[in-house]
């Protein structure tokens, strides 16, 4: 295994890690504050790139440098992949309840490794299909779908759970296209700074909480620290280590994750269904991992 695929499973994992906190910071914040998860949303997003834009004029102003042509790319990215998930996610877990969501959202996998053969010409290998079987499966088991009504997956919800994924996995897709060109945060501070203003015109009549306690305000900064600024930035660090389709199911790990984090800070347990789940998982990702003699990683397929 090359240093360079071998630090980015790293990164991508400690990616994941990140990103499993958001779910218990948004919960307290919003049973804390009674804010709105669309505005919720925004002030994450402005937040966030507000403090990128600060490091990076502070300490390498170059970053903000980008291409006339690019610009398109990463309004794309800031419209589709953050302002756009973020408002679709909030709509899918109102729509269809936070366990089928959350199962709709694992075929994520499926759209970046479909876009990353057509774009990058990434090859279907026994491996990768294995590993999105695994994570998806897992993660049904993990959402506990042994307690779902069959009839609440209406036709509606099912293409609002899909549009949910596909918004997620075209942060992947819109990454690996810029992270050859440019610097991770220069990609995150441009995307968030769209998602920003598109987000902008739904706080015209929201409900901002007039007083914010202590205890909300060092979650609204760990949400901002840990899975926005941590989370993304080294997800795009990894993005330029390996292939999409790889990075988007070694993310599954942030399931198994979650619930236990939520395990520890909710009082949530986890059935036996669902600590199988995780294993397969875990799995799924162990599998995708591993290169073998199909499943090494080109020099294409590399960007540093």
């Amino acid at each position: 295994m090359s240093h360079s695929r071998s630090s980015g499973l790293v990164i991508v994992f400690l990616a994941a890690i990140a990103w499993a906190t958001s779910g218990i910071l948004i919960t307290w914040i919003v049973d804390w504050s009674g804010i709105t998860p669309v505005s919720l949303a925004f002030w994450r997003d402005l937040v966030t790139f507000i403090s990128l834009l600060v490091m990076v004029i502070l300490f390498k102003p170059s970053l903000l440098k980008v291409r006339r042509g690019d610009i398109a790319w990463l309004l794309a990215m800031g419209l589709i992949s953050v302002a756009g998930l973020h408002v679709i996610w909030n709509i899918n877990v109102l729509w269809n309840g936070p366990a089928l969501a959350t199962i709709t959202q694992a075929n994520a996998p499926i759209f970046v490794m479909v876009m990353a053969w057509l774009f990058w010409k990434e090859t279907f290998t026994k491996r990768k299909i294995g590993a999105i079987s695994l994570a998806i499966l897992g993660t049904a088991l993990v959402a506990s779908v042994d307690t779902l009504d069959a009839a609440q997956l209406t036709l509606s919800g099912l293409l609002i759970g899909l549009t949910s994924a596909f918004s997620y996995s075209l942060y992947s897709i819109f990454g690996k296209k810029l992270r050859g060109a440019y610097n991770p945060w220069t990609v995150m501070l441009y995307s968030f700074g769209f998602a920003s203003l598109a987000l902008l015109p739904f706080q015209l009549n929201s409900y901002i909480p007039s007083v914010v306690t202590t205890p909300v305000l060092l979650s609204f900064a760990a949400l901002v620290i840990v899975p926005t600024i941590l989370g993304y930035g080294l997800y795009m660090i990894g993005l330029g280590r390996l292939p999409a389709s790889v990075t988007a199911v070694i993310a599954t790990a942030e399931i198994p994750l979650a619930a236990i984090y939520a395990y520890f800070a909710l009082g949530e347990r986890l059935s036996l269904g669902q600590i199988f789940g995780a294993i397969l998982i875990i799995c799924g990702v162990i599998l995708v991992s591993i290169p073998g003699r199909k499943n090494s990683v080109s020099a294409n397929n590399i960007m540093t």
